[in-house]
């Protein structure tokens, strides 16, 4: 388990974890004062839990088979993060839309990573969408999750300029840069006590 600190995440993945090996570089590195409690995956073959295995995370294949509904997965979810008494859950590529059963579990608690400025361009292939549109800037956003596809009160933004050149592999590669830092940045802005949400607006508190 990385580090032994009160703030204890949780961490939703599908994919490869290149966001989840960036926070755990950060808290290593003491910059993020928490702990991962536990790596959750609903893909068994999902890189990213060798990665968090091989720092010795506890780490749980919860596939979505055998469940009736969203709802019921989620309340599934929800029961593994609170028997680990996770405070803050994290999306690094978690392919799911959640439900208000997780929501409501974790109000203002639940942080995930856009490709894209929001709110423009939200969804899948968000690269591909601005890029589409011809815009000259795009990004990362860390938002809180709400109920919605991407609509949650935003925290913390990264802008990305877009070359004349550009295609959808080379913009994401850029953008993902800025996405490991500006993820971490956020989660370090949490465990620091310094996030306060009123309404739609998150304050960044001294």
């Amino acid at each position: 388990m990385v580090g032994d600190l009160p703030c204890r995440i949780g961490v939703l993945v599908s994919g490869s974890g290149t966001n989840l090996q960036a926070i755990i570089d950060r808290i290593e590195a003491g910059d993020i004062p928490a702990t991962i409690a536990c790596v959750i995956s609903n893909k068994s073959d999902a890189y990213a839990l060798t990665r968090a295995a091989g720092y010795g995370i506890p780490t749980v294949v919860h596939e979505n088979n055998g469940y009736a509904s969203r709802r019921e997965y989620d309340a599934a979810t929800v029961a593994i993060l609170q028997k680990r008494a996770v405070k803050l859950v994290v999306l690094a590529g978690f392919m799911r839309i959640l439900t208000d059963v997780m929501v409501n579990a974790f109000p203002n608690a639940i942080m995930n990573i856009h490709p894209a400025l929001l709110p423009a361009f939200p969804g899948l292939h968000a690269q591909q969408q601005a890029l589409d549109y011809g815009v000259r800037y795009s990004g990362c956003t860390v938002h809180f999750v709400d109920c919605g596809t991407d609509t949650g009160p935003i925290i913390l933004q990264s802008v990305v300029p877009v070359e004349q050149d550009d295609t959808e592999e080379t913009l994401s590669a850029r953008i993902q840069k800025e996405e490991h830092r500006t993820f971490s940045e956020a989660i370090k802005l949490f465990t620091d006590g310094r996030i306060k949400v009123e309404g739609r607006h998150v304050r960044i508190l001294p």
